[in-house]
């Protein structure tokens, strides 16, 4: 490498609305033993993106900007560390690196430990990759090591039609649960398609009068939003779980599961190559698909976050980095 090599990011320097963030050139980074530097081709956009943008999410942990948010990315191999064996240069990869801390998605070039990194699935290009990680082992990881679903529960999940939530109700189904999902009308005929055995319209029922003896809700919308996670608690069978995603659980919620003979959880997800190399697998398999409303180039940065914020998305944003 030259001498004090540059990229371009997405950066910030104060917290706010989209407008804050811009295009700017900053150094590249260079990987340490054990990490991988990836030339990213494409990164996805998540509401842990705008969230910490405006001050809220992960802003507790990067501290005050300047810094660049984004955590999904899909690219290139170019560089690997001393000790690294897992990948080699060349190698088509797609991870979450560094979550929570920083690692800087929405730039030319990322750097983490190579683990935190699987191969690309060959069935995917690099937009659809990036659409995977954040959400897909958010979904695995809620309902396989948090919930523990089993073949034959039924699984209740909310904003089934986002990011999330439309991989929660494809993994849930291949666990071999019955899926019941939370979703405008105009997105049923598309989540029954990918396994969802009832669809409930929340814009016009309420959900815990239409659905009763669930073992395992997978809350994607919170009690900050018209006390989802409370409500849910009505929707659970004795003994049941509620994972809620978003914004956790407060004393209250936890007191008034334990009160009904239920269980709620926070989660927070964490990364994970190996987990990845198997939804990889099941992606390749056909068993698993991928929605991407939209593709936006890396200076758009500022217009994807708008577009999610309005929370009407079918699937996943993405920022398309190099092509």
């Amino acid at each position: 490498m030259s001498d004090n090599p540059t990229m371009r990011a997405i950066t910030q320097d104060s917290f706010g609305g989209p407008e804050v963030l811009h295009l700017t050139q900053v150094s590249r980074p260079e990987p340490l033993p054990t990490e991988v530097l990836v030339r990213v081709r494409s990164a996805g956009v998540n509401p842990i993106d705008w969230k910490t943008r405006s001050g809220g999410g992960m802003a507790g942990v990067l501290g005050d900007p300047p810094f660049t948010v984004g955590w999904d990315v899909s690219g290139v191999v170019e560089e690997v560390g001393f000790g690294v064996h897992t990948v080699e240069v060349g190698d088509e990869v797609y991870g979450m690196p560094w979550f929570p801390r920083q690692a800087g998605a929405y730039g030319e070039y990322v750097t983490a430990p190579a683990r935190q990194f699987a191969r690309k699935p060959a069935a995917l290009d690099h937009d659809h990759a990036a659409a995977v990680p954040l959400a897909a082992l958010t979904a695995w990881q809620s309902l396989v090591d948090a919930a523990r679903v089993e073949a034959g529960q039924r699984v209740l999940v909310h904003a089934a039609a986002g990011g999330v939530g439309h991989f929660a109700v494809q993994f849930a189904k291949h666990l071999g649960a019955h899926v019941i999902g939370t979703a405008r009308t105009a997105k049923h005929d598309w989540l029954r398609s990918l396994g969802a055995d009832e669809l409930v319209d929340y814009t016009e029922e309420r959900f815990e009068d239409a659905v009763r003896d669930v073992d395992v809700v997978i809350d994607l919308v919170g009690d900050e939003h018209e006390r989802t996670s409370t409500r849910s608690l009505r929707t659970l069978r004795p003994g049941g779980t509620l994972i809620a995603v978003p914004s956790g659980v407060s004393p209250d919620l936890v007191e008034a599961a334990r009160a009904q003979g239920v269980r709620a959880s926070g989660f927070l997800v964490e990364p994970d190559g190996a987990a990845l190399a198997r939804i990889g697998g099941l992606v390749d398999a056909g068993a698993v698909t991928v929605e991407v409303e939209d593709v936006l180039p890396l200076a758009e940065a500022a217009q994807a976050h708008r577009r999610g914020e309005e929370g009407r998305t079918r699937g996943k944003l993405v920022l398309r980095v190099a092509s």
